[in-house]
């Protein structure tokens, strides 16, 4: 049960990079709350990849472990539930929630991730994270070789066969209705063998989420073992928005390389911050920036 309720940090995310920050605050003696709604973005993601020493852990494995060892730190406490609002105080910053506790603190973190806008596509959602992919440096050795394809379209279709190309030759282009490739573009696909079809996406059709095949709204068909995707996506929380920190074009929160906003005493880490989204990565930002927030405290105890 949490009794205090100001806090020097408190961090909104509890997930790979918010958990990671609380230990790097937690080590450095920083009282930090950390507030945490329980529903990360790969929550149904099978096995995590590219994290060394958690290479192929279940995603709930490596948060359950890590919460435990950040718990460890009397420093940090957490509190389950979902933050509804921010405000800017004379000292700092006031945090507000769902079942109406309000704490306090001199400095946020936001590592809240985003959300993911997948299509209407039937059996999208049910294989998203698990055969309907987005980074294959997460994924793409554990479908290397398979039949595979990307849901793409123009010049950002083009690069992004390009890059799955390193990971199978046997690839296609959905673009799901007519092809904005260009000519060049085109041609320079078909000399490696990359097929483009332009037929629109009907549905898919999956066991537990291994896709088995995409069906067409003409009733073709084709079978596919992985889809590479890069469906829209907005800011999961928005209370960063609400206190005035940036978006960058690409609706990531926009900061500097000491993950910090453009508000004075607002950081941001993870994949609320950057497209390469990966466990790894998350952490990494995350123990930065908690090194970089205790700096800054200690900055402003001297003056």
């Amino acid at each position: 049960m949490i009794q205090e309720t100001n806090f020097e940090v408190i961090i909104v995310g509890g997930s790979y990079s918010g958990l990671s920050a609380a230990m790097s605050l937690g080590r450095s003696l920083r009282q930090v709350l950390v507030i945490d709604s329980g529903l990360p973005c790969n929550r149904q993601t099978p096995h995590s990849h590219n994290f060394i020493t958690h290479d192929g852990e279940k995603p709930a494995v490596i948060s359950a472990k890590a919460k435990i060892q950040v718990d460890f730190y009397d420093t940090v406490q957490f509190y389950n539930g979902l933050a509804i609002s921010a405000v800017k105080t004379e000292n700092g910053f006031e945090i507000k929630t769902e079942s109406g506790k309000s704490f306090t603190s001199r400095k946020l973190l936001f590592a809240t991730g985003v959300k993911d806008l997948l299509p209407e596509i039937p059996g999208f959602a049910e294989c998203w994270g698990i055969s309907v992919l987005y980074c294959p440096y997460c994924h793409g050795y554990e479908v290397k070789t398979e039949k595979t394809a990307i849901i793409a379209n123009g010049e950002m279709g083009f690069e992004f066969a390009k890059l799955i190309s390193n990971w199978t030759k046997d690839l296609s282009v959905l673009t799901n209705g007519k092809s904005t490739l260009s000519t060049e573009e085109t041609l320079i696909l078909q000399q490696h063998n990359i097929a483009v079809i332009e037929d629109e996406i009907d549905s898919f059709e999956h066991e537990n989420g291994n896709i088995k095949n995409v069906v067409f709204k003409n009733q073709s068909k084709i079978a596919i073992k992985a889809i590479y995707a890069r469906p829209p996506f907005e800011q999961h929380c928005l209370l960063p928005e609400s206190l005035g920190c940036e978006l960058t074009q690409q609706s990531l929160l926009k900061v500097d390389a000491m993950q910090k906003t453009n508000i004075a005493g607002i950081y941001a880490s993870g994949d609320c911050t950057t497209q390469m989204r990966s466990v790894a990565i998350a952490v990494s930002t995350g123990s930065f920036a908690g090194a970089v927030i205790n700096k800054e405290l200690i900055d402003e105890s001297f003056i």
